[in-house]
């Protein structure tokens, strides 16, 4: 699965966060730390198990989405 995350460089750190999952967010001193950071948030978050009421279920649906062009801008 693809998720959308938010990147920025600030003085020596770069920070992002995951638009799909709130709450996954890090912080490290390489681009490729903080990507992975926001891989093990994302598997973290994803491995936890919902609270679910005794009438409700859980269902996996797929979502097709086509984004505009402006967000794959100033991608590197």
């Amino acid at each position: 699965m693809k998720y959308r995350a938010v990147i920025q460089k600030v003085d020596d750190w770069w920070i992002g966060w995951l638009i799909d999952i709130p709450g996954v967010n890090a912080q490290e001193k390489t681009y490729k730390k903080l990507i992975d950071s926001l891989k093990i948030g994302a598997e973290d978050m994803l491995a936890l198990e919902p609270e679910i009421n005794a009438d409700a279920y859980l269902k996996f649906i797929d979502i097709d989405i086509h984004l505009p062009k402006k967000y794959f801008q100033n991608m590197f």
